[in-house]
Parts: C-alpha cells; sequence; structure tokens
C-alpha cells in the first residue's frame, strides 16, 4: 500500500477516536454549515459533476441542491442514537449504539455528489469517520467534497477522498483502520466487495442494480404517466439503478397508451450538457455505450421488436431506443444502463405483478391506478425495497432506501441510516 493512503488511513482512524466523542448536536451543525456550501455553490459543483460524466447542467445543480436538502435533514434529526433504557428488574438496564470505527466508501460515478453524501452523512453523524474510494473519472467530485466538510470546519480526518484503483480495494477493506463497507454499484462488484468485507467480518452495505417496473394500469391517468414514465427511464440518460426500466403495460391501454408515451420518449434529444436546456446528454464514457448497444443488439437477437431504435450519435450519445420485450427474453435478467427502455404487456393485473417480479433485482417499482384496492394488491407482493403509488421513484432523506434480493441489502436515508454502522452495546446488571 502506497505510504500516502496508509498515512490517510491512519489519520481517518485517529481522528475517529475524537470525533466519537463530540456531542450529537455539534455533529449536527457541521453538517448544517456544509449543507449551507452545497447550497450556496451548486453552480459550481454542478459544473463539476457535468464536466466529469456529462450529466446536463441543470441536473447536476439539482443533484446538488439535494445533497444539501438531505444534509439538512439530518442536521435538523431526532438523535435516536442515544442510550435507550429497557424495562427489567436490573439497575443497568441499557442499549448504547456505539460507532464502528472508519467507514469505506466505494462510490459509483452516475451521482457523483449524492450517492457519497447519502452513505457519508449519516455514517459520520453516527460518529464514524469515513474515506472514499470515488469511481476513477469523478476523483474531482470527490476532492471538492473532501475540502467541503473541511471548509464546514469538521476536523481533519472525518472525511477524506481516497484517489485509488478498483485493484486496491481489498487491500483498503483488509486494512485493520477500516471497519466496515458501504457500496453503490453494479452486483459483481457488490459480490466482490462483501466477500472481502466477510472473509475479514467486517459489516457491509449493499446498492446494488435494478430493473425497476413502471406498471400502467386501464384506470390510470395516462397523459401523467406518459410524462413521468419518460422522465423516469430518461433522467440522467438513463444511468440510474431506480430508473424506470420495464413499462408493464396493461393490454386495454396498449393502443393509447403507447403512442403518449412514445410522444414523451421523443422529445429526449442529445444536447450540449451545458446548455441548461438539455434534457439528455451523453453516457459518462464510450466504453459504457459500447456495452449498451451489445445489450440492444442481444435483446433483439432474442426476439425483442423495435419500436423506437437505439441510434448512436457519436462515441457515447445516443437518440433513446424502447423496444417490445417478451417474457423469456434473457436481457430481463440483466441491467440496461443508458437509454434504452423495456415495453411488455400484461393482460391482467395477476400477470403484470408476475411479470414484474420475475428478475433478479428488488430495488423500486412504480404503480399507476386508481383503485384503491389495485395499489394495495401491488403494494403487498411487489418484490422491491420500495413501491411508488402514482409516481416515479427518487428517493427522499425522510425514507428508507435500499433493495431486496440482488439489488443488495441494508439501508440508506431516514433514521434507520444512522443505526446502520453502530453497535448496539448491551449494558445489564446491578
Amino acid at each position: 500500500m502506497e505510504q500516502s493512503i496508509e498515512n490517510k488511513l491512519i489519520s481517518a482512524d485517529k481522528a475517529f477516536s475524537e470525533w466519537k466523542k463530540i456531542p450529537f448536536e455539534h455533529r449536527q451543525k457541521l453538517i448544517a454549515k456544509a449543507a449551507e456550501i452545497l447550497k450556496t455553490r451548486s453552480e459550481e459543483f454542478g459544473a463539476i459533476i457535468t464536466s466529469e460524466m456529462h450529466k446536463p447542467i441543470s441536473q447536476a445543480i439539482a443533484e446538488v441542491e439535494k445533497c444539501a436538502l438531505m444534509m439538512n435533514y439530518y442536521a435538523d434529526a431526532e438523535n435516536i442514537l442515544q442510550p435507550e433504557k429497557i424495562e427489567s428488574e436490573y439497575s443497568y438496564s441499557e442499549i448504547h449504539y456505539v460507532p464502528k470505527g472508519v467507514i469505506l466508501g466505494v462510490m459509483p460515478w452516475n451521482f457523483p455528489f449524492w450517492q457519497v453524501l447519502r452513505f457519508a452523512v449519516p455514517a459520520i453523524l453516527a460518529g464514524n469517520t469515513v474515506v472514499l474510494k470515488h469511481a476513477s473519472i469523478c476523483f474531482g467530485s470527490g476532492n471538492a467534497i473532501e475540502k467541503i466538510f473541511l471548509e464546514a470546519g469538521f476536523p481533519e480526518g472525518v472525511f477524506q477522498n481516497l484517489e485509488i484503483g478498483h485493484q486496491d480495494v481489498k487491500e483498503v477493506l483488509e486494512h485493520k483502520a477500516i471497519s466496515g463497507v458501504s457500496l453503490t454499484g453494479s452486483e459483481k462488484a457488490g459480490a466482490e466487495v462483501a466477500s472481502i468485507a466477510g472473509q475479514n467480518i467486517k459489516k457491509s452495505l449493499l446498492e446494488l442494480g435494478g430493473s425497476d417496473a413502471f406498471i400502467v394500469l386501464d384506470d390510470a391517468d395516462l397523459d401523467e404517466a406518459a410524462k413521468v414514465g419518460a422522465l423516469a427511464r430518461l433522467q440522467n440518460c438513463g444511468q440510474t439503478c431506480v430508473a424506470a426500466k420495464r413499462f408493464i403495460i396493461d393490454e386495454k391501454i396498449e393502443d393509447t397508451f403507447l403512442p403518449k408515451f412514445i410522444e414523451e420518449y421523443k422529445k429526449f434529444v442529445p444536447a450540449d450538457p451545458m446548455d441548461r436546456e438539455t434534457k439528455i446528454a451523453g453516457m459518462a464514457r464510450p466504453d459504457l455505450a459500447d456495452d449498451l448497444e451489445k445489450q440492444f443488439q442481444k435483446a433483439l437477437e432474442n426476439g425483442a421488436e423495435i419500436i423506437l431504435p437505439l441510434e448512436r450519435i457519436s462515441d457515447n450519445e445516443f437518440n433513446p431506443g424502447l423496444i417490445r420485450v417478451e417474457e423469456g427474453n434473457p436481457i430481463l435478467q440483466e441491467e440496461l444502463f443508458g437509454p434504452l427502455g423495456m415495453v411488455m404487456i400484461a393482460k391482467n393485473d395477476k400477470e403484470a405483478l408476475q411479470l414484474a417480479n420475475d428478475i433478479p433485482f428488488g430495488l423500486s417499482n412504480s404503480v399507476w391506478t386508481q383503485d384503491k384496492d389495485r395499489q394495495l394488491f401491488f403494494i403487498e407482493n411487489l418484490e422491491s425495497g420500495t413501491v411508488n403509488i402514482n409516481r416515479m421513484t427518487s428517493s427522499d432523506p425522510r425514507f428508507p432506501f435500499g433493495g431486496t434480493k440482488t439489488s443488495g441489502y441494508g439501508t440508506e436515508l431516514s433514521l434507520l441510516a444512522l443505526r446502520e454502522f453502530v453497535t448496539a452495546k448491551t449494558v445489564v446488571g446491578n
């Protein structure tokens, strides 16, 4: 291990020994200061995001502003980590929530600020310190976030960005200073990191891929579902784990809904990411565009029909595509990470549910119907961490975020996230 990385891990461990003693309320004040920096300089930080991974500038600025909103939520949050008294016959009868130590964050490029801060803020508020391994194209974002923490008054070593590659994660995670890891990324990366953590008896949290269903039933508001559906698939150039990827449509409205949906879909035309009017730009890297193109061809080879062709117009840009896919197509077992959507037709609610659940992922789903009984049927039976009713999936700091099946495990956001990287210590006796 490079000495500079070794020094940072030692610094993080040393900082933890003091940071864990800082009162919860004081930590919150520093988080509020960091939120203010993000809010007042959102355009500056948004420009860093756009320059690194091509997100349209308006969406990049919105990402930074959402981070500030989330941080203010935690700055005002109830302290659920106070010692908890339990009724018993003992004079000592308590649960103490003790921070674990230095937590490694392995984070992706698609939301360079949000993914990092969504993990780091509750972990740090709980008394841990954090080291970040960001995606290689987002080192600028990682360094900017480190500077924000320092500028807000956090002690040195509480948050540090490590400019390391994927090949270095194992050595860092195995380091004695590291107590746990949170990863947002692919199933493959999650499996590798969880395996290393498990072998070293260290806590892991995984937020992995998704292939979310967007289910439109015959009593839905079709105009709104079409408009929201296009955005749900194509925001961030479709490079979102909770993007709507499979549009499951009741056969009774196929002829009515599809034209509306296609019309909205066609409004997403690739343009300059620095233009505030741009709704979609290029993918983060050319090799990712190559992968999506291969998946498109694989789907067609296995019987998919083109509704709108996926047309590559530069090394990393596409005119968004839409394909009709039948049950059994192997592409349904993969995540499409880019501007390509899939349409499936269901005969009834039962078949719509079966199609929605017939994948390895379980992140989030969206159901469009006005009928309360039908809503309840899907709420109770969809296999996912989140169910949205008449809205697209979007994370909210007030609500838990996480998946099931191969979409990962553990909870981000909400008050529950404060207890992800703590030990519940029982104190009992006389």
